[in-house]
């Protein structure tokens, strides 16, 4: 059966109108008069023959008619107001913005970013540096690099590397009365941790890897702590102590000679977190973001 839409500043009228149960303030927002919108929605009613709002006094509320046409009206809208807003930004810009963890960014993303740049010249990257939960459409975000479990609901969410932690220390620590030899020797060594190691309920922690290498430790959160992973290995590169940290982010530094494994790759530990690459389904469709997925993706097999 064909539907005839009505008219789209009706329902325009009416989802504004709904959404603050004023025909006033729905009024200011659409830049109209009040008289206008009140029109605008008998019009509506008129048409669907349905009443969509009960009217009072002093106020209005919605039908249960109006109730169940609401939800529509604003996903509708919303997702109208997301494709005009991504097409101006996506059409005019050449700029991707990436929203990067500061520990991802600093010790994977920015080493690797030349080969992007000698990739695709055309375009003009934007990290953001932040843990924080992105709102990707009102940010302007076009793609998230996230550590976590991978629970991201709403979006597309792939994983690009799976977790492996390891303790990563300088190469001096291996060398000198209490030199690293075995897991067992670290209770003689200061153990560096983030904060979000100790905050989160789940995260890989000292604790968990000393009880999986079958160590006993007196104070396994004993030790220096640290605003974020990157400052933990840096001080781990310093010789202040051994960081716990994932094979991805020290890979680089150990290559480099400025950390070492001290027990090999014997005891990576598989966790249940990981990186993962986020954005809207939508975006999927953009071509500088199907040329960084192309990228990283191609970065990772290397």
């Amino acid at each position: 059966m064909e539907v005839r839409f009505p008219p789209l500043n009706a329902l325009r009228a009416f989802e504004s109108t709904a959404r603050h149960l004023s025909i006033k303030q729905a009024a200011k927002e659409l830049h109209v008069t009040p008289a206008a919108v009140s029109q605008q929605i008998k019009t509506l009613e008129s048409y669907l023959e349905v009443e969509l709002f009960e009217r009072k006094v002093r106020s209005i509320s919605l039908t249960e008619v109006g109730e169940q046409l609401y939800p529509f009206m604003e996903e509708g809208f919303a997702k109208l107001e997301e494709g005009i807003r991504q097409l101006h930004r996506h059409r005019h810009s050449n700029e991707l913005v990436v929203s990067v963890s500061p520990t991802f960014a600093a010790k994977w993303l920015l080493p690797r970013l030349g080969s992007f740049y000698q990739q695709y010249p055309a375009y003009r990257l934007r990290v953001d540096a932040s843990e924080s939960l992105v709102n990707f459409r009102q940010d302007g975000v076009d793609i998230a690099l996230r550590y976590g479990g991978g629970n991201y609901t709403g979006v597309h969410c792939e994983v690009l590397i799976p977790e492996e932690v390891v303790p990563v220390c300088s190469p001096a620590l291996l060398e000198g009365k209490h030199a690293l030899r075995s897991p067992e020797d670290l209770k003689h060594h200061m153990l560096l941790r983030s904060d979000w190691q100790t905050t989160q309920a789940q995260a890989p922690c000292w604790g968990m890897w000393l009880r999986a290498a079958g160590v006993e430790h007196s104070d396994a959160n004993s030790g220096h702590q640290f605003s974020s992973e990157a400052l933990a290995m840096q001080a781990a590169i310093e010789g202040q102590g051994v960081a716990l940290t994932s094979t991805a982010l020290a890979d680089l530094d150990v290559k480099a000679g400025r950390l070492v494994y001290p027990f090999g790759r014997e005891h990576n530990q598989k966790v249940a977190f990981g990186y993962y690459f986020v954005c809207p389904e939508s975006h999927l469709r953009i071509k500088k973001v199907q040329a960084f997925h192309r990228w990283i993706t191609s970065e990772l097999r290397c």
